[in-house]
């Protein structure tokens, strides 16, 4: 059975925790700035159809 040699250090994997939580943050920024520009309608770099396709959907019986 495989067993690593030595303990990770505190420093290395709250460096790595650290550096994996900025990310996910970026991420997040750049997915609210894209709901709110798709929202006020004036997004230039995501294409969507404003418009519902098919009736399956939509139900007004």
């Amino acid at each position: 059975m495989a067993v690593p040699k030595k303990r990770t250090s505190k420093t290395k994997s709250k460096s790595r925790l650290a550096n994996w939580t900025h990310k996910a943050n970026i991420q997040a920024k750049r997915a609210l700035s894209l709901a709110k520009s798709v929202a006020n309608g004036s997004s230039t770099s995501f294409v969507y159809s404003s418009k519902l396709q098919g009736s399956d959907n939509v139900t007004d019986e």
